[in-house]
């Protein structure tokens, strides 16, 4: 192979892994159902519905997309990047869950409990693309916080999930439902939601 196959090939390899998920053991133990191996993309959505999280986009509108995310995962923050285009067309729910490290249901606690989950979660999301960790934890954060983050990371192992972002939604334009694990670019998820 000669070094413009191996930078191509290389090249190549790093962008796959770009979009790929993080995955991980569970930062603490879950207390839920085991995680099934297949579940039906109408049951994933009522699932990911029941999840506690912060609105982006509209209010109300036709279609909702859930993002299950971890605080601590670059390719989340990528994801978060790429759906800012859509905030005026798509109502996305973002819900933090504790896989990837310690401090990642602290995080998610802390973003969920700020005056102003956006603003606490573009920090944090640049913060990761920076490789500085995250934002720092609220020191006062109520075991309630914490409760909804441990919530939603018993829903993502219901749906049998192992990796994060993962992304639930039904499309628009079609109704067909459907999940993805890992990031996608912003014309990816228009294509996903049917916006």
């Amino acid at each position: 192979m000669d070094r413009r196959q191996f930078t191509v090939t290389a090249g190549a390899a790093l962008a796959a892994f770009a979009l790929a998920a993080c995955r991980d053991k569970p930062a603490e133990p879950i207390a839920a159902a085991p995680a099934r191996a297949l579940v039906a993309p109408r049951e994933a959505y009522e699932i990911a519905s029941r999840g506690d999280g912060f609105t982006v986009g509209p209010i109300v509108a036709a279609n909702t997309v859930y993002v299950f995310f971890d605080t601590t995962c670059p390719h989340c923050a990528q994801l978060w990047e790429g759906a800012k285009p859509l905030a005026g067309k798509l109502k996305l729910v973002w819900m933090p869950i504790a896989l990837l490290r310690p401090s990642s249901g602290p995080q998610g606690a802390t973003i969920l409990s700020a005056a102003d989950p956006i603003v606490a979660m573009t920090r944090n999301e640049a913060l990761v693309l920076e490789r500085k960790g995250g934002i720092a934890v609220d020191p006062a954060l109520s075991d309630q916080a914490k409760a909804r983050v441990q919530h939603n990371t018993e829903l993502f192992a219901q749906l049998g999930a192992d990796s994060v972002p993962l992304i639930v939604f039904k499309n628009a334009k079609t109704g067909v439902f459907g999940s993805h694990s890992g990031a996608v670019d912003t014309a990816e998820l228009a294509a996903m939601a049917g916006v």
